[in-house]
């Protein structure tokens, strides 16, 4: 099981591209900002179903202030302390990698997360962390970007790649699959795993008004083996047609999927509910079905006089 350092033989993103990226978003990510605006609300709503009260809740990755503010005047929320990337992001907190989490072993009631752990290369190592993190009985509640999202532009990205230049690059970042995420929460020593999705949908002008939303929230390419030379112009504008050819509505607006992976849970708790033992139910399944029991090889049937 992974100790929470980094897989360093699994390097997918240049972290250091992460960083710059959100540093220079920053001065103008409240233009740009409207998804981690609408996850943040939706990850509150979600908070608001755990009736209990949490002394010390750590925002990993803050990007804004949107959770802190949200829970700043609700009293199941005692100390709200955000955690962010760089200095130069205007955390109101401390600085600190998601992959290296500068936080202290079972100190923190709840950590939430709003969209940034998908971009960690060793994402069951930052899950360990957080884990580790938690009191007893803690919760971790995240949103990461899922692999159904940018579909429509990384596939008219490689269409025209390869239509341009007889192959194609990674030019869409990697995201996870929902049915990984459950497995990752367990692997990572989570006990009450839940993972589940919604898609948001948005629709643009065209492709180079998509393209400025990203840059502005920070979230372009940030992969190791991404092109780092200049692309040709007629690259993206044979993208952007293909764009309008294969996706574009009756007013020529293009959408774009975002899917959003929430992930929950609980560090071990002797309190939690456990399974229970196998032999140990109170009634058989055959009652429950309304069936006979046999031993194995021979067919149920309903039981006499039903």
């Amino acid at each position: 099981m992974p100790t929470g350092e980094p897989d360093t033989n699994a390097i997918i993103f240049d972290r250091t591209v992460v960083r710059r990226q959100r540093e220079r978003s920053y001065a103008g990510f409240a233009d740009h900002d409207f998804l981690f605006r609408e996850i943040a609300e939706r990850l509150v709503d979600r908070l608001a179903d755990v009736k209990r009260t949490f002394g010390l809740t750590i925002d990993v990755g803050a990007r804004g202030n949107h959770l802190s503010r949200l829970l700043a005047n609700n009293p199941s929320f005692e100390t709200v302390v955000e955690m962010g990337l760089s200095p130069k992001t205007g955390v109101a907190g401390f600085v600190g990698d998601e992959e290296a989490l500068p936080i202290a072993p079972a100190c923190a009631d709840l950590i939430v997360s709003n969209l940034v752990l998908h971009w960690t290369n060793d994402v069951p190592g930052a899950l360990i962390q957080c884990r580790q993190s938690l009191k007893p009985d803690g919760l971790f509640m995240a949103a990461i970007l899922g692999g159904e999202t940018l579909t429509e532009l990384r596939q008219v990205m490689m269409e025209a790649e390869a239509e341009i230049s007889g192959g194609v690059s990674p030019r869409v970042s990697p995201f996870a699959e929902l049915s990984d995420t459950a497995a990752l929460l367990q692997r990572a020593g989570f006990n009450l795993p839940v993972a589940d999705s919604d898609t948001i949908t948005v629709t643009y002008a065209d492709m180079f008004s998509l393209m400025r939303d990203l840059r502005g929230m920070g979230e372009t390419n940030a992969v190791l083996a991404r092109p780092h030379n200049f692309s040709k112009r007629q690259l993206f504008f044979k993208a952007a047609e293909r764009y309008t050819e294969l996706f574009g509505d009756s007013d020529g607006r293009i959408p774009a999927s975002f899917q959003i992976l929430y992930l929950t849970g609980w560090a071990p708790d002797a309190s939690q509910p456990k399974p229970l033992r196998p032999g140990s139910a109170a009634a058989s399944l055959a009652d429950a079905l309304e069936s006979e029991e046999h031993s194995a090889g021979e067919k149920a049937g309903p039981k006499s006089g039903k």
